[in-house]
């Protein structure tokens, strides 16, 4: 994909160059945002093995990875876990805050974060990160800030493709 060039694409590339660290909200970015109700009231979710796969790669890249979710899920954070991914926030109800307590913890520097988000609660906290990237689905308003819009949806596919040209652009893919 990368040889696609076209002359708009030529400022994403550059912003990706200095991502250090990868911040995601789960539903919408990671799932395709349904959620099927048991009768038990357990909330399941399906994530897209393919995106699993960027994310272990790119923490094992050396990438820092932190994922902020609203929901709570302890598969889910089971799920990232397992793939390496030691900071994962849930049950979040202010994403600014709990972001700036993780940088602020971690001493990460916010020009050099991305945010993949896709719905009004991402909004406030993708406006202080870098770099703002979103799934094609995502909501008008985050849209039309986001910096680079995956031509995949949510939970089908827009984190790797998001990933991976961060990887090749730093030659830390494969």
């Amino acid at each position: 994909m990368l040889e696609e060039k076209s002359d708009l694409q030529v400022p994403y590339f550059e912003l990706f160059r200095s991502v250090a660290a990868f911040i995601l909200d789960v539903d919408g970015v990671l799932t395709d945002g349904s959620l099927l109700i048991t009768n038990s009231f357990d909330q399941l979710r399906t994530m897209n093995i393919r995106d699993g796969y960027a994310l272990q790669l790119a923490v094992k890249k050396g990438f820092l990875v932190i994922v902020i979710t609203g929901a709570n899920s302890p598969g889910v954070v089971q799920r990232l876990n397992g793939l390496g991914i030691l900071y994962v926030l849930a049950n979040v109800q202010d994403k600014k805050s709990a972001l700036l307590q993780i940088i602020n913890a971690l001493n990460i520097d916010l020009s050099k974060t991305m945010y993949i988000g896709d719905d009004i609660p991402d909004l406030e906290v993708m406006q202080l990160c870098g770099v703002t990237c979103c799934p094609q689905d995502a909501a008008p308003e985050i849209i039309a800030i986001s910096k680079y819009i995956s031509p995949y949806n949510g939970g089908k596919g827009c984190v790797r493709d998001i990933l991976e040209k961060v990887m090749k652009l730093q030659d830390k893919w494969i």
